[in-house]
């Protein structure tokens, strides 16, 4: 028990050091139509995190579920060209508004403390086609920016930066995708 109190207090510290900083919170989109939304998604870039600290290419596949409830397959492909698998579901944190979901992923983790484990999803932008989005967490902790396609203009990749640096998230320890000519061939 003792290990698991010392395993757990990272993220009790991280909570409690979040939630008494008193700073604004990202604005997000006003309403996300989820059928729209479902699909494949790129991963052109992210901030560091420890979970996808292996990842050169990522990408999400969306499924919106007959409940409203929404399959996640998160897959990441290593360097070296090997993928790994996570899925879960994502559930509106506030019944009838989609721009703000709450993730869990099916893991031994949430398995043990499934109130814990969820993560914070917050669409801080989509265009009207549903082709590029800004994705990111109240505290600032997570940010992606993610498109339809692997790779888009420069002035798309500038202008998905300018959302999310006008957002209040730093842009300049993004880590972006490995473009696939330098991947090795799966």
């Amino acid at each position: 028990m003792r290990f698991l109190l010392v395993l757990l207090a990272p993220l009790v510290l991280a909570a409690c050091a979040n939630s008494g900083t008193g700073s604004v919170p990202p604005k997000t989109v006003d309403k996300v139509n989820l059928e729209r939304y479902q699909g494949t998604w790129y991963e052109l870039a992210r901030l560091p995190m420890f979970f996808q600290r292996n990842c050169a290419q990522s990408e999400a596949h969306y499924d919106l579920r007959d409940d409203g409830t929404v399959g996640v397959l998160n897959r990441c492909r290593s360097a070296e060209g090997g993928w790994q698998e996570a899925q879960g579901t994502a559930v509106p944190q506030v019944q009838g508004k989609t721009d703000k979901l709450w993730v869990s992923f099916d893991n031994w983790f949430s398995t043990l403390l499934p109130g814990v484990s969820k993560g914070e999803y917050w669409v801080l932008y989509l265009d009207d086609d549903y082709t590029t989005a800004v994705v990111g967490s109240p505290d600032y902790e997570y940010l992606w920016i993610l498109s339809r396609t692997p790779e888009v203009t420069e002035s798309v990749r500038d202008n998905l930066v300018d959302v999310a640096h006008g957002r209040g998230y730093d842009t300049s320890k993004l880590i972006w995708r490995t473009p696939d000519s330098k991947m090795p061939a799966e």
